[in-house]
């Protein structure tokens, strides 16, 4: 494909012939836009002119269906105007109505003007005031005085250039979804440790998914950030033919920022979830305090020491949670939230696996005699750019007996070994394949005997080194410490003696490199101590 200039004919642009290529080019054109903006900002700037855009184009992608649907009823011209202009139109297809002065080819023509970002506010405010769900969640930063306006004026032509609707054969709704999830992966990674507030790794929300199967129900997640668990959830439903609302979704987010992208985000992706009319903290003031869901999806701040704390707060039936960290306040406060045959997945350090601090052990102790912990997955490291801090996931499930066909694994636990899985997509970042999602999933599914699993014809078996079933006996004599570890064992050593010296040294090396990150971990805990220890 030749290149193409842009809406206002300034310059050239590679041509944009693939959602790489799309993706790629919007970024650095974005990234040209930092200035004076702090990395929050910045977030905010970028993603809500991508936000406009979409409502622009999914706006006149629905106007022209409307039109054809007229001309196709024999609908005379002159009657054309009053359908077209019927917001309801528009609404009950799950699209925003955009105002006239607000849509994109009236800002791309007055790109040059001098005043596009005033003209940009103007436009944020005018479809927030016509679409009350989005009262408070678009950016209004675009006429300030840190704001390069001719840069803007740039990104605004180049945008107009790449237009979202009927790209590769997709709605402006797909098209615009991935670049947004793009974007939000982009950030988190130039954010570093301030960008796991509001985002969680695609391969870990697989996992999590493909082993809670969300097909019909309530979902809940406690501390949504961006929303990236909902987005997976209805990809999920959609993928095994069902449909949007077959789902109904429930979040809450602490930070406004992050709450703002959570709300584009699934308005995006078109669903229609309740992340509250605000932000708040889950546990000084629960949004949902009534929901019992089905599904819970989660991925709470690891090893959070400032929070809000009542001793007598009736969700800690297991125990106290210590005023030092909330990892077992978020878990009890998930379990709380969980209906008669619920279950949840939650992305937890793993310390939480093992730690006796403060009565965790006591309060991890209750849990697993409850009868509430499914299965324990570690994961291997390097999985969150955003943390150094191993990870593992935790599944409750309140009914594990036999019914639905499923079967009875009441007193039991599945623990999975996952700490050597993974692909390094650089030097310093890993990620979970499809398959690996899928071998962690069909194994969790294969032990439950859910209907996916008699379907693909899964039985379950132990394997040396990677999964393992334990009951309550065993667990009890490892003093309820739920680390895989120490139940799946060593894997069968299928290595020749005649395996190549080179096969040998890289296997040998990434099993010295995952004991050395081990040791830095520990070590990092000890220091930690000892800081407090002197403060």
């Amino acid at each position: 494909m030749p290149p193409r200039k842009t809406a206002a004919g300034q310059g050239e642009l590679p041509g944009i012939s693939t959602m790489a290529d799309l993706k790629e080019i919007l970024w650095k054109a974005a990234d040209k836009l930092r200035g004076s903006m702090d990395a929050g900002q910045y977030k905010d700037f970028v993603l809500g002119l991508v936000f406009l855009k979409y409502v622009s184009d999914a706006f006149e992608e629905r106007r022209e269906q409307i039109r054809q649907e007229l001309i196709n009823e024999g609908v005379p011209e002159s009657r054309h105007a009053g359908f077209l202009d019927d917001p309801d139109e528009y609404e009950r297809e799950g699209i925003f109505w955009v105002p006239e002065g607000g849509r994109w080819a009236d800002l791309a023509a007055q790109a040059k003007s001098g005043a596009i970002g005033e003209l940009i506010d103007a436009a944020m405010d005018a479809i927030m005031k016509t679409n009350p769900s989005l009262t408070g969640v678009l950016p209004k930063l675009f006429n300030r005085d840190n704001v390069d306006q001719r840069r803007l004026s740039e990104l605004v032509d180049l945008i107009s250039d790449a237009r979202f609707s009927g790209h590769e054969g997709k709605s402006a709704r797909d098209v615009l979804g991935e670049v947004y999830e793009y974007f939000l992966e982009k950030f988190a990674r130039a954010e570093g440790k301030r960008g796991g507030e509001f985002y969680t790794p695609a391969s870990v929300v697989r996992i999590l998914v493909e082993i809670l199967e969300p097909y019909k129900g309530r979902v809940y997640d406690p501390c949504c950030g961006s929303g990236g668990m909902f987005v997976q959830a209805e990809k999920f439903v959609l993928s095994h033919r069902g449909r949007r609302d077959d789902i109904a979704v429930y979040g809450q987010e602490a930070n406004e920022r992050t709450w703002r992208l959570a709300k584009m985000n699934l308005s995006i992706h078109g669903i229609s979830g309740d992340l509250s009319t605000l932000w708040a903290d889950t546990f000084y003031e629960d949004k949902h305090p009534d929901i019992k869901a089905d599904y819970v999806m989660a991925n709470p701040p690891f090893n959070m020491s400032d929070w809000y704390r009542k001793t007598d707060d009736p969700r800690w039936r297991f125990g106290t949670p210590p005023a030092g960290n909330a990892n077992f306040a978020w878990i009890q406060h998930i379990i709380s939230k969980l209906g008669t045959r619920g279950s949840a997945g939650v992305v937890m350090a793993n310390g939480s696996m093992s730690s006796k601090q403060s009565g965790e052990g006591e309060i991890r102790t209750a849990l697993v005699e409850a009868d509430l912990v499914a299965c324990m997955v570690s994961l291997p490291p390097q999985l969150f750019r955003t943390t150094q801090i191993p990870a593992c996931l935790w599944f409750f499930a309140k009914d594990k007996s036999s019914r639905g066909g499923h079967t009875d694994r009441q007193g039991q636990v599945l623990f999975i070994d996952a700490r050597n899985m993974g692909t390094m997509v650089d030097r310093t970042e890993r990620v979970l394949t499809v398959d690996d999602a899928a071998k962690i999933a069909d194994a969790y599914h294969a032990w439950r005997g859910t209907a996916s699993a008699r379907d693909a014809g899964l039985a379950y078996a132990d394997e040396p080194g990677f999964c393992y079933s334990a009951n309550q006996d065993e667990i009890r004599t490892h003093d309820h410490v739920l680390s895989p570890g120490r139940y799946v064992g060593a894997p069968e050593d299928d290595v020749s003696d005649d395996e190549p010296i080179a096969e040998k040294i890289d296997r040998l090396a990434k099993d010295l490199f995952i004991h050395f990150d081990e040791s830095a971990r520990l070590e990092q805990i000890v220091r930690t101590q000892l800081e407090r220890i002197d403060a």
